[in-house]
């Protein structure tokens, strides 16, 4: 399974996470996910990934 987010550097030291799905910056809780440091910004998009994957899991046993 493709994953849904991916990182694109912006400036050095500022990163966006991405839905590749769709072009635009990924939203969580309301907040862009923009002008985050490498290190948030990896740990986040591996955790967005995985419940990606699992919400798509069990979309896919539903139907």
């Amino acid at each position: 399974m493709a994953n849904r987010y991916a990182l694109r550097m912006e400036l050095p030291q500022s990163w966006t996470i991405i839905d590749v799905f769709t072009g635009q910056p990924a939203v969580v809780r309301q907040r862009v996910m923009v002008g985050m440091s490498p290190r948030d910004a990896e740990d986040m998009v591996v955790q967005m990934n995985v419940r990606d994957v699992k919400r798509r899991e069990r979309a896919e046993r539903k139907s």
